[in-house]
């Protein structure tokens, strides 16, 4: 079954934007569209429900229902339990949050894994707890590939100190899909829990978190079709093992344990039109929502067999090139369509030239510097990232590839 690509663009109102014609849209990892569900959903929460919720009058049931609602159906589709999903500002304040809670949760002589593939939202916050006594070990990524190899997490793990282990589900500029279940089957074995910063590759699709294991998965709703939230899966065992970082009368509920302040009721609510979106998608496929997982994964497979017939020949166009480096792997099943290229130049420049071409892609180093360094890339001159999701089509690749012939 291939993805109706018309009918998704058909629900992104920027599709039908004016200003936004005749443009081609590849910076999606720093925020995608938003679908109209969620927009229509935002739009009706300010103008019926914009009160406190919960209270005993008709705005506020409704406003506090569909709060409840956007957790109970994004939790079914992620495959976990509806209090282990939290809301909160993004994903570097939920990991900040979270990484105070470890903090305090660690025992003298206990220590962490990072990694130096991750985007600092995954990375800073853990390795600030060396500067209270914790032993913060890297896991290091392969300079040439940016490859992070599950061999060489196990000498980190074998005296059995490690409580914590933190990777990427992929880089946001290696690109590379790491193998979440695999990985993390390992760190539990060695008796550590798991932190998966999924922010980019919860985009091309949701994952079964329920089914990868890992007791703590972050991304980012604005980057996944929705409103600007970041939102966190924290299995029940790690979350109640951790303290409690919100007021001392909401410790008992998971999913209020680890939001300090009152969350931003509009956009919890609106995150619910992220499920209507996939839940169209799926109808629109034949395929049930009966149960919300396996829809998810079924929608997840379709979006990314799109994406990796997209990413096919813009890979071997620039596998092709000797004037750049492509970082990750030149594979397209074993990637995101998340494409960073060293130019050896400034990528800004090269992101403003092909803005002359009808092309918005970006350039800098998209808070990746230690990767980035790892790998022998300049940080001042960035790489340029091209970045796109299943809403993408042929025709825009083709557009993309030509313009890049032109200002390379």
């Amino acid at each position: 079954m291939k993805l109706d690509v018309e009918f998704a663009r058909a629900q992104f109102p920027a599709f039908a934007e004016p200003s936004l014609e005749g443009w081609a849209f590849f910076e999606n990892a720093g925020g995608s569209y938003t679908c109209g569900q969620v927009i229509d959903r935002l739009d009706r929460y300010y103008r019926q429900r914009k009160v406190q919720p919960y209270a005993p009058y008709p705005a506020s049931e409704a406003a506090g229902a569909e709060m409840d609602e956007a957790r109970r159906r994004l939790a079914a589709i992620l495959g976990v339990e509806t209090d282990e999903v939290s809301f909160g500002p993004s994903t570097s304040q939920n990991t900040f949050v979270l990484a105070n809670a470890v903090r305090r949760w660690l025992a003298p002589g206990d220590a962490i894994v990072v990694t130096n593939q991750d985007h600092e939202a995954n990375s800073g916050p853990w390795r600030r707890l060396a500067d209270e006594g914790v032993e913060v070990r890297e896991w290091r990524i392969d300079p040439a590939s940016g490859h992070l190899d599950p061999e060489a997490l196990a000498p980190l793990l074998d005296d059995g100190k490690v409580r914590l282990v933190c990777f990427p589900h992929c880089s946001n500029v290696v690109g590379e899909i790491n193998d979440v279940a695999a990985i993390t089957a390992d760190a539990h074995a060695a008796g550590a829990f798991v932190c998966v910063d999924g922010v980019s590759y919860a985009p091309h699709g949701l994952p079964d978190v329920g089914d990868l294991g890992p007791d703590v998965y972050l991304f980012s709703s604005y980057k996944t079709y929705g409103p600007h939230q970041g939102i966190m899966v924290i299995r029940r065992q790690f979350g109640f093992e951790l303290p409690n970082q919100a007021h001392f009368f909401n410790g008992d509920v998971l999913c209020k344990r680890f939001t300090p302040a009152g969350p931003d009721h509009a956009q919890v609510a609106a995150s619910a039109g992220m499920a209507d979106y996939l839940d169209a998608l799926a109808a629109r496929h034949g395929i049930s929502t009966d149960d919300p997982a396996a829809s998810g994964r079924a929608v997840h497979d379709l979006m990314r067999a799109h994406e990796i017939a997209l990413m096919r020949p813009l890979l071997d166009y620039l596998e092709n090139r000797n004037d750049l480096r492509l970082l990750g792997p030149v594979r397209a099943e074993a990637r995101a369509p998340t494409i960073a290229l060293d130019i050896g130049r400034n990528a800004a420049w090269i992101a403003r030239a092909l803005a002359a071409h009808g092309i918005m892609a970006g350039g800098g180093d998209f808070y990746a510097v230690r990767p980035l360094e790892a790998m022998g890339v300049n940080p001042d001159n960035g790489v340029l990232r091209l970045s796109f999701v299943h809403y993408t089509t042929e025709a825009e690749i083709e557009r993309l590839i030509g313009a890049l012939d032109r200002v390379l």
